[in-house]
């Protein structure tokens, strides 16, 4: 039994839904029998994936709205929540999944920093106080699912204000977790999609990749289950990899180990003797 938010006749809203993970989300609510909301920046591709997602769904463009949305603007998300309401009437899913890589290194732009933050951190901010007060009040089971990052966990060096978003992003959604289920009969629940090495956005694919449509195989199967933490592997990590990298960055802060010591030289062979 799938979760009861993928219900026929339901609505799924998913931005960043021109590509990658949220275009595989959208034509797999479609085939489920879903109304889907397409939401994504970038008009061209989403009008392109729109017709795509209409070929899977039962009611053909009928079930289908595509509308072009920055998230890191509240006005946007609550033009989207009321343009959904008016031709849907009804949102089992909410999936915030749209996203950015930029802002770089601990020196990169501020500029970048900023709209990084704005994008992967407070888009899913608007995402959920624009959608969520009004998914509450329809008392039907349903679900958000707030798309984040191994590298919000672990850390790793590289593109510093990436992982600072995606930090800051599993905070949020374990308070948001927390909050809804702490409310009384809130039939609202959240949860935290974790991809790993996935090919997106139109790159080539290489071989240990996942293929969006895999993450989403995992996520259905986890929501399912009642997951929140949806860890997906891919073909070169395994979840007993992730697991052991997660609880060794955890161990930086109870071993009083030096911050990043994966990477550190002095823990090169503490690190592969504690792998699995």
């Amino acid at each position: 039994m799938k979760h009861p938010a993928f219900g026929p006749g339901r609505a799924a809203v998913v931005t960043g839904s021109a590509s990658g993970i949220g275009l595989a989300a959208a034509r797999r609510c479609a085939s489920l029998g879903m109304k889907v909301c397409l939401a994504d920046i970038a008009a061209s591709a989403l009008r392109e994936a729109a017709r795509e997602v209409a070929t899977l769904a039962a009611g053909g463009g009928d079930d289908i709205l595509a509308l072009p949305a920055d998230v890191s603007s509240i006005d946007d998300m609550e033009a989207l929540r009321d343009a959904v309401y008016e031709k849907f009437g009804d949102v089992g899913l909410l999936m915030n999944n749209a996203v950015t890589r930029g802002g770089g290194g601990i020196w990169g732009d501020a500029r970048e920093w900023r709209e990084t933050m704005d994008v992967n951190f407070w888009g899913v901010v608007n995402g959920v106080r624009a959608f969520v007060p009004r998914m509450i009040e329809q008392n039907a089971p349903s679900i958000v699912v707030n798309c984040g990052s191994k590298q919000g966990i672990t850390n790793p060096p590289g593109n510093a204000a990436y992982n600072v978003t995606k930090a800051a992003l599993k905070a949020y959604t374990e308070a948001l977790q927390h909050e809804l289920r702490s409310s009384e009969d809130c039939p609202v629940g959240a949860a935290l999609l974790i991809p790993g090495w996935t090919t997106t956005r139109g790159r080539e694919h290489q071989p240990g990749a996942w293929l969006p449509d895999q993450v989403i195989d995992f996520m259905l199967a986890a929501l399912e289950k009642g997951d929140f933490y949806i860890l997906c592997p891919d073909g070169e990590v395994t979840e007993e990899m992730d697991h052991q990298r997660i609880l060794w960055a955890a161990g930086d802060i109870t071993e009083n180990r030096p911050p990043l010591s994966r990477w550190h030289p002095d823990f090169v062979q503490a690190f592969e003797k504690f792998k699995p």
